[in-house]
């Protein structure tokens, strides 16, 4: 089966192209320019799948991610994409200088929409902010997050974000809807 993931995030779609060969689903990467709508990980996400579908007229997947810090209130959330571009993971690590806490969570939601029918799956994996960047893999706030049950961050060891990223997690249950609906 071939899908198009739509996205102009080549690192999300080298990941989840992995992810899908479990499935036996071959990912085609579409970039189409869409405009964000504000709103929840589900409500962009939906509308993001619904404008793709209106474009190219064929089944699509694509998904929204946020990186959700809980002593700044779940900042930077849906945000997130904005926020790194803006302060990057240095202005991050200075936001949290005097928080006790350092707990966050990545959230991912993926989506599959055929023009009739969302499916809908959210991964999550919980960790923690450090105070300086390590690792040269992955992207965006992956050099200041490790994961619960480990040392190193997700862009130290690429091995470990791939087993257990929000990602995987978001996209392993969407393509097992998808799978029994077939």
């Amino acid at each position: 089966m071939e899908l198009f993931m739509v996205t102009s995030n080549i690192h999300k779609f080298v990941e989840t192209r992995e992810f899908a060969k479990e499935y036996g689903i071959k990912l085609i990467q579409k970039n189409i320019d869409i405009q964000e709508i504000r709103g929840t990980l589900e409500d962009i996400i939906m509308a993001k799948a619904k404008k793709a579908y209106e474009e190219i007229k064929t089944p699509v997947i694509c998904d929204d991610s946020g990186f959700f810090i809980d002593s700044l209130n779940d900042f930077p959330g849906e945000f997130s994409r904005f926020v790194i571009e803006k302060i990057g993971n240095e202005g991050i690590i200075k936001l949290m200088e005097n928080k006790e806490s350092k707990g966050a969570e990545f959230r991912c939601m993926a989506c599959y929409f055929d023009g009739s029918n969302f499916k809908l799956s959210l991964g999550i994996v919980r960790g923690k902010v450090i105070d300086e960047i390590r690792g040269r893999f992955g992207f965006g706030y992956d050099p200041i997050f490790i994961p619960e049950g480990f040392t190193k961050t997700f862009a130290e060891d690429f091995e470990i974000k791939m087993k257990t990223s929000h990602r995987k997690k978001a996209f392993t249950g969407l393509f097992k809807k998808i799978s029994e609906t077939k």
